[in-house]
C-alpha cells in the first residue's frame, strides 16, 4: 500500500475556500493523513460547554480547534498574497520541489 501525499505541509499558511470560515487563514499545525485533513490555526475552532469534573474542576466553555478537510483549503503565495494551486517537479539536483503552477516560484521550505 502506498502513502498518501498532499501538497499541503505543516507549517504551510492556508486559507479557507470553502465552508463557514470562508476567507480565513492560518498555519497548518498538523496533517492528519489517515483522515485527509488539516488542524489549522483559529479555523474551525468550535466550543464546547463542560462540566466541572477533577480535570476541569472550573467548568464551563471550552475553546476546540477541529480538523478541516484538505480539499476546502488553498496555499497562499506570500509573494503575491493570494491562493494558488501547487505542483511538484524535479529541481536541477533531482529533488522533488513544490511549486506554485501560476507563477512558477517555488513553495518555500518551513
Amino acid at each position: 500500500m502506498t502513502q498518501v501525499r498532499f501538497k499541503v505541509k505543516k507549517g504551510d499558511l492556508v486559507e479557507v475556500m470553502t465552508g463557514r470560515d470562508v476567507g480565513r487563514r492560518g498555519v497548518v499545525q498538523k496533517v492528519l493523513l489517515s483522515e485527509t485533513k488539516l488542524i489549522v490555526d483559529g479555523v474551525n475552532k468550535y466550543s464546547r460547554n463542560v462540566k466541572q469534573s477533577a480535570d476541569n474542576p472550573q467548568g464551563g466553555k471550552v475553546d476546540k480547534i477541529l480538523p478541516i478537510h484538505v480539499s476546502n483549503v488553498g496555499i497562499v503565495n506570500s509573494q503575491t498574497d493570494k491562493v494558488e494551486k501547487v505542483g511538484i517537479r524535479l529541481n536541477a539536483e533531482g529533488k522533488r520541489e513544490r511549486f506554485f503552477k501560476k507563477t512558477g516560484n517555488v513553495v518555500p521550505k518551513v
